[in-house]
């Protein structure tokens, strides 16, 4: 797939996101070595990294899914998060990896981690796809990075502006012009 136009640069590309996936992916198999696995996807960003993800854990996982707002169509993040979907089943003595596609003001990750704590699994662990160097208000700590990036607009491999550019194979920065 070529460069979409509303791409200034290409981040990481296609092959570096494979690879990296794999070596997460080989990580979290010697973690878990002969346990059970619950990945809870953060929909919508994070589909496409769970699914590749997923398919490169040896082992026995499940999945189930998580939808919440702190954007809405705004470029930054509002602060403050909304449980739109929750998971749909119990999670009591599960090892549970939350699987999200940025880390940036750590207040979602942090927001989310406390949240499933309360409901008991064995362990809680975060794989995120990026996270972001920037002055985090709340610091959290990531198991698994896919990348380290600035604080560039990113899109594509799941991460979009106002629902569009999930499809693209790499990871870009969008053109400002695109959300001014």
């Amino acid at each position: 797939m070529k460069k979409s136009p509303d791409v200034t640069s290409i981040l990481f590309g296609e092959d570096e996101i494979r690879e990296r996936v794999a070596e997460i992916g080989s990580q979290i198999t010697e973690r878990y070595k002969g346990e059970n696995i619950l990945l809870i996807g953060i929909l919508k960003g994070a589909c496409i990294f769970m699914s590749d993800l997923a398919r490169q854990i040896d082992g026995n996982v499940e999945f189930d899914f998580m939808a919440v707002s702190s954007y809405g169509i705004e470029a930054k993040s509002s602060g403050v998060v909304r449980i739109i979907k929750d998971i749909d089943r119990d999670i009591q003595g599960m090892n549970v990896i939350i699987v999200e596609d940025v880390i940036d003001s750590g207040f979602t990750m942090k927001f989310l981690k406390k949240y499933l704590k309360a409901r008991g699994p064995k362990s809680i662990g975060i794989a995120v796809l990026l996270r972001k160097n920037v002055e985090q208000q709340i610091p959290v700590k990531p198991d698994y990075v896919g990348f380290e990036c600035g604080d560039e607009f990113l899109v594509g491999y799941g991460l979009d502006y106002a629902g569009r550019y999930r499809n693209l194979p790499y990871i870009g920065i969008l053109d400002p012009k695109v959300y001014a």
